[in-house]
């Protein structure tokens, strides 16, 4: 279904702006990319730190855009429209939500936030939506899905004028619901500005992205805002973690502030909670699962208690959206989560292989939790950490690789643009102290080949760190690499050789 496009005036207006040359014009779409502008597009420019869109404004303006959005005035020289704001990304996402007619509004849309378990919650809340009958999307790390049709992920959380566009989309398509990631970064750039959630979800907060947030404290109030009101609309209500420190905070001053707040948790009181916790490698995880609305008999293939976190959460929000058990019981036996999420790589050997995207030492710590509990033999851990990100949690990685396996091979993630061995040396010093058995594999490819060629029966081998992930990227280069597929390779040689 087209939609009627707003007048820049009417644009002008929402966005509180200054308004310099023709106001009679419409707008047909919004971007900061002036890759996509085209004929009716206003061009958003924002000075980031390595680029400055202002650059780009004769290109966009010789193909008929629209006008153009920037903190400025414009030049002296400038014959066109121009919408002077106190804030570009702001005014980014404001302009995206009123040019495709704030779709947010015509959906149930939920929002996840936290270090670990947003992307597999995303996956089990559209999975829910399904068997309640509700047509959902999402957008997560992983893929943008609507209905059945979906595409590769290009970030966890798009830029405002991508994820108005999609919801637009999700609108016209009949969906009902949508979820989305919604990490802090993306928060913090004003992303998710503009979007009525109806639904807002806190699933941990733990070290990660401290080279950008700086401090936890900044960390903790950049996820604070998806559920807060400084996005432009509080939630409808807020469903929480209370086994988390910084969840119980957020509870805590939701209510002072008079959200409603639904709680969850597996070691104590809250509104939702599990008990009778079991994990298996072979028959997955299960559980009873005990709501305000009664309590269910829960056998989910999702394996390890991280997942029965998620599966707590995306039950709360299946209950605020107001789906029945039944439904919700169908959905949680039924999905098998999100790629790369302690998946376990097929093979008929005695021993098991598992691929896991964590890449934080608390993601890390669960997921060896989840091995030890899962295995009588080993713990073999392949893994290394990210290059040009957050630095201070190497060494703790390999403190908790240390404390958890049985022997560790310390290889490279993406190192981008610095030098491998300089991240591994930092992984290294945190694996020292714990005295334990260790290699140094730089090469992933051959640190995978080498881990899997170890194992003895009953033992588990974790390659940890990219999960779902396609590709490796050393330098500016960006290669194919799935650890899956590398596993599986490595797999068929050690069958061939025996």
């Amino acid at each position: 279904m087209s939609q009627k496009k707003p007048n820049i005036r009417t644009i002008a207006e929402k966005l509180n702006a200054e308004l310099f040359g023709d106001s009679s014009g419409t707008a047909a779409d919004v971007t900061h990319d002036s890759r996509q502008a085209r004929e009716g597009t206003l061009f958003v420019a924002i000075k980031g730190e390595t680029a400055d869109g202002h650059r780009f404004i004769p290109d966009v303006m010789r193909r008929w855009a629209a006008g153009v959005i920037s903190e400025y005035e414009p030049p002296s020289d400038f014959a066109g429209t121009w919408l002077k704001v106190a804030n570009a990304r702001v005014a980014l996402a404001q302009a995206a939500a009123a040019i495709n007619d704030d779709p947010s509004h015509d959906l149930d849309l939920v929002g996840i936030t936290g270090t670990n378990g947003k992307t597999t919650t995303t996956y089990l809340c559209f999975a829910l939506a399904e068997a309640a009958g509700v047509k959902p999307a999402m957008l997560t790390t992983v893929e943008y899905r609507i209905g059945d049709r979906h595409e590769p992920a290009i970030r966890t959380t798009p830029e405002a004028s991508d994820t108005n566009r999609f919801l637009r989309q999700a609108v016209d398509d009949g969906c009902k619901m949508a979820v989305m990631e919604a990490s802090s970064q993306a928060i913090d750039l004003h992303r998710c500005d503009a979007l009525r959630f109806k639904v807002a979800v806190f699933t941990n907060l733990t070290r990660d992205h401290l080279d950008y947030h700086e401090t936890m404290e900044n960390y903790f109030d950049a996820k604070k805002k998806l559920f807060d009101g400084r996005l432009g609309e509080m939630p409808a209500s807020s469903v929480i973690n209370i086994d988390d420190k910084w969840g119980i905070k957020l509870a805590n001053e939701l209510k002072a502030m008079g959200q409603q707040v639904v709680t969850f948790s597996q070691i104590g009181d809250a509104d939702l909670t599990a008990s009778n916790v079991d994990v298996s490698l072979v028959r997955g995880t299960s559980f009873t699962l005990i709501t305000p609305n009664g309590a269910i008999n829960v056998t989910s293939p999702l394996v390890g208690k991280p997942h029965v976190y998620n599966m707590l959460a995306a039950t709360a929000v299946a209950l605020e959206l107001g789906y029945d058990l039944e439904a919700i019981l169908k959905g949680l036996s039924t999905c098998i989560g999100a790629p790369g999420r302690f998946e376990r790589v097929p093979q008929e050997g005695d021993f098991a292989v598992v691929v896991d995207y964590a890449h934080t030492d608390d993601a890390l710590l669960n997921t060896l939790k989840t091995a030890r509990e899962l295995t009588t033999g080993r713990i073999i851990t392949v893994f290394g950490c990210g290059g040009d990100r957050d630095r201070s949690k190497r060494r703790p990685m390999g403190e908790v690789a240390g404390e958890y396996s049985d022997l560790i091979i310390i290889t490279s993630d993406n190192p981008r643009n610095e030098d491998p061995l300089k991240i591994i040396a930092e992984i290294e010093a945190g694996v020292k102290e714990k005295q334990v058995p260790y290699e140094i594999i730089p090469d992933r490819r051959e640190a995978i080949f080498r881990g899997i060629a170890t194992a003895k029966p009953n033992d588990v081998v974790i390659i940890a760190g990219k999960g779902h992930e396609t590709y490796q990227i050393i330098g500016s280069d960006k290669f194919h690499f799935d650890d899956c597929e590398v596993a599986a390779e490595a797999l068929a040689r050690l069958k061939d050789e025996r």
